[in-house]
């Protein structure tokens, strides 16, 4: 009986040992699934100096009468947006109508003369003479149709451009003359930056001339088109600079500051695109790629440029892989981390 409780002891043991050896077997390595790379090397990008400007709109105009009359109707009023080509101002039309109807009755008699005056000179009937008379009299006509037309069309005023109203001078009921200040408005298609640069400055920004445009919403825009004045103000010493900005609806109002960059050299870099960023709260980081692993590493960034990258000033070296899809990348990560404990 002894001896078969050692056997049985021994027997145990054996089997715990062995199961022991089998669960201290180091396990093999998980590897990462295939992530889209990038592989960071230096890149060229614009050095620049920022600024507030000021927008204003670069068509701004004031509508004044043309021919006198009455205002029957202003459809629009401050702060209203208003087409290209829509109607704004409509005077009383009643003597322009009438002077148009008198006008055109004398222009058809004029032509209707000068036709048959033309009939008579072929068939020399008349004197040339008398042909250049009727034809002077119908040219004469004709100018005074078409003035009497354009009065006409002087008693509705249209917007000549799409835009906003800014101010109003008359009221309906009031009788204007031509020359009287109507309305204004301005234009938010074709809009500028006014922008005050230092003197320090002003060479690099000759010697490029580019500005880039930050938006509220974080776009950036690019702009060429600058206007330098050959000198600087002679109290402040800064050269008032104008930054037009590309045409469309950016959602900027005269009046309100936007910051203005202006490129004075170039410098390299390490560039990563934004949608490989990923955000942990305040931190920014990567994903970089390695053998059979990943790591998450925090980055110190640049400005946003305006090819939305940013430039890596501090936490990644040159020749490594970053994975481009932060989100795929974290779930791997998680992965890899979970298999490990």
């Amino acid at each position: 009986m002894k001896l078969t409780f050692i056997a049985l002891l021994s027997s145990t043991l054996i089997v715990l040992s062995a199961c022991s050896k089998e669960s201290s077997a180091p396990a093999a390595p998980k590897k990462i699934p295939e992530l889209a790379s990038i592989q960071l090397q230096p890149q060229t990008t614009a050095q620049e100096v920022k600024y507030d400007g000021v927008i204003e709109a670069i068509n701004q105009a004031t509508v004044s009468a043309q021919t006198s009359g009455r205002i029957v109707e202003i459809p629009v009023d401050v702060g209203d947006y208003v087409a290209k080509g829509d109607l704004i101002i409509r005077f009383t039309d009643t003597e322009q109508k009438a002077r148009t109807a008198s006008a055109q009755a004398q222009f058809s008699e004029a032509q209707a003369q000068f036709t048959r005056m033309q009939e008579m000179l072929a068939k020399k009937l008349i004197a040339k003479a008398d042909f250049d008379k009727s034809d002077a009299a119908f040219k004469s006509a004709e100018a005074n149709l078409r003035e009497a037309e354009q009065n006409l069309a002087y008693t509705a005023i249209y917007a000549p451009y799409a835009g906003i109203v800014v101010s109003r001078a008359v009221n309906v009921g009031e009788t204007v003359a031509p020359g009287k200040a109507l309305m204004t408005g301005l234009s938010l298609e074709q809009l500028r930056a006014q922008v005050d640069i230092p003197q320090q400055h002003i060479g690099p920004v000759r010697k490029y001339k580019k500005a880039l445009i930050y938006l509220a919403d974080g776009k950036i825009l690019e702009s060429s088109d600058l206007r330098i004045p050959p000198s600087a103000d002679a109290q402040t010493h800064s050269f008032k600079i104008l930054v037009n900005l590309p045409e469309g609806d950016h959602q900027l109002f005269p009046g309100t500051f936007v910051k203005i960059g202006f490129v004075t050299g170039e410098q390299e870099h390490l560039l990563i695109p934004a949608s490989a960023i990923s955000k942990r709260g305040e931190v920014s980081g990567v994903y970089v790629i390695k053998e059979n692993t990943l790591e998450f590493r925090q980055l110190n960034l640049g400005s946003l440029t305006s090819n939305q990258t940013y430039p890596i000033l501090a936490g990644a070296s040159a020749g490594e892989k970053i994975a481009a899809d932060p989100i795929a990348a974290a779930n791997a990560y998680k992965n890899l981390h979970t298999a490990e404990r």
